[in-house]
Parts: structure tokens; sequence; C-alpha cells
């Protein structure tokens, strides 16, 4: 049985999904740009969420988004499956799109892990070794200076998405915006904060890349690459599977976060063995989405979760 998660109104998170075995699919051209931003913009203003950040890998894709209203697992079921439908048909793909693995969703619960994990989406075709800084990656991306006042614009895809269909807009658009975490009047600074850890990853990713005689690979070559090899680059197993974060130096914010964690699965587990022995009035902890969801469950004032 998978961990039962919280689903809680106002979360901010950092996505990341990855594509079956490592394959190409994401290739950054135009067409898969295209399907890449139309079907996060359709998805994130059909169920409310907000845009921060974004970076499609070529075998990957990260977002940071906060779930305002709640309902971050309809949000993603939607937006993947119309990304592995629509690559499916640009890519004449047969099988699975996406890796078997669920989504990892990062719950970013102090201002330090959001610069963090915004500077690591923004900065990973670096450290990736694919281009020398963020801003020349080829691929649907959201650059440092377009944080919180950019826009995300897309024109329907030709591809799989039915034109008479009014789901399907012919052009969509979406305001970049920052968490709503972060205040108005320290906007400005929280951004310089973004950017010099920006700045920090990329030199570290300049120094390792140098460390090893490598070079980078350059926007050209990875715009055409075929989509339908896998990366051959190392990468280790994955041996946890963290559900939050909070930075650098947060003293015992880290200790606070996983007592709360411990506390909500406690909870939540007691009150299912209430439910399955039949006692249909047990209140799950606030957080609770799935009983809630799909089995009416009562839960207590709050959000709910998985």
């Amino acid at each position: 049985m998978s961990q039962p998660r919280e689903i809680t109104h106002g979360a901010t998170y950092m996505i990341t999904r990855r594509v079956l075995r490592r394959h190409l699919l994401f290739r950054p051209d135009a067409a898969i740009t295209q399907l890449l931003i139309y079907a996060l913009v359709v998805a994130a203003r059909r169920y409310g969420l907000q845009v921060h950040a974004l970076c499609a890998m070529s075998t990957h894709l990260h977002l940071i988004v906060t779930d305002v209203t709640g309902v971050l697992p309809r949000f993603l079921q939607f937006f993947h499956r119309i990304v592995a439908l629509g690559t499916k048909v640009l890519r004449t793909w047969e099988g699975p799109v996406w890796d078997h693995e669920a989504p990892s969703v990062v719950r970013l619960l102090t201002r330090a892990a959001m610069v963090e994990k915004i500077a690591y989406v923004l900065a990973n075709p670096v450290a990736a070794g694919l281009v020398r800084h963020a801003r020349e990656w080829p691929g649907a991306k959201v650059d440092v200076d377009e944080l919180g006042r950019g826009m995300l614009r897309a024109a329907r895809p030709s591809v799989y998405l039915d034109p008479e269909n009014p789901l399907w807009p012919d052009e969509v658009t979406l305001p970049l915006s920052l968490p709503p975490a972060i205040e108005q009047d320290s906007a400005e600074g929280f951004l310089q904060e973004v950017a010099a850890e920006l700045g920090r990853q990329e030199a570290q990713a300049h120094a390792e890349m140098q460390q090893h005689g490598r070079c980078f690979l350059g926007a050209k070559r990875a715009s055409k690459i075929s989509p339908y090899e896998r990366a051959t680059s190392f990468e280790a197993l994955r041996e946890r599977n963290p559900i939050f974060a909070v930075g650098r130096e947060q003293g015992d914010a880290w200790r606070i976060a996983g007592a709360a964690v411990r506390a909500f699965r406690a909870s939540y587990r007691a009150a299912l063995e209430q439910w399955h022995i039949g006692v249909r009035s047990v209140v799950f902890p606030a957080g609770t989405w799935w009983m809630r969801t799909f089995h009416g469950a009562r839960v207590m004032d709050g959000v709910l979760m998985v």
C-alpha cells in the first residue's frame, strides 16, 4: 500500500515526471514545445493552478505550481494524459510515454525551498551538460526574468486535439505568477535570490563539466537529436522519494515538517481502519483527498489527501 499524501489548498509543489526508459521524446523542437505549453495552460486554467516555473527536458518535465483549490491529482491526471496522447501522435510512438513510476510531487514549505527548487528547475539543462546557461535551452521553459511577470502562450497544436471541441481554443495564455507565500513587497528580493541561486548552480555545473573534461552539447545539437534515442548518461536509481523540501540551513524546519507528515499518516491510517470495519462516521484528517473524492468520507475542516 502506498503512503497517503496530503493535498492542501494553496500548497506550492515541484512536480517531476519522466519519459519511459529515458527516451528523448520531449526533444526540444517547436512541435513538442507547443504541445507542452498548450496542455499546461489548458490544464492549469481548468483546475485553477498557478504556474511559477517550467522546464521541459528531453527525458522529463519539471513544474513549479501552486494548487489553489486542492485539486492537484485531477490536474496531473488531465495534464499528463493530454501530453502523452499528443506526444504519441507527434512522435508516431507506440506504447506508454510516461515512466511507470508515479510523478514526484515535492511540497515546498519555505521561502528557501522555493528559491532553491525554482533555480534547480531553470538550471536543469545546464546541470545536464546541454547548454552553458539556462536561457539558452530551446525547449519549453520559463526564463529567470519571466518569473512572476511573463506569460505562457501557445496556439492549439494541429495534432490530436479536435478544433471543433470548445475545450481546445485556438490560442491560450496564462500569466506566470510568484508563489502566494511570497508577499508582494518582498517579490523583488525573492527574484534576486532566485537569480543568485541560479548563478550558483550554473557555476557549479560549469566546474563539474571542466573537472570531467566534458563539453556542453549546445542548443542546436540538442534540438536535432533523434527523439527515439535514449539518454546514456549515468543516473542513480532513486532511493528516496521526498514529499517536502525546506531548503538548506533551515534549522528545525525539516524536523517539524517530518513530524507533521507522520502525524497525518498515523491519523489517516487510524481512520482507514475504522472505515474498513464499517464505521462510516469516522473523520479523516484534513488533507485527505482520495477518500473524500471517491468515497464521500468525512474530513476535518481544511483540505484532503490521498
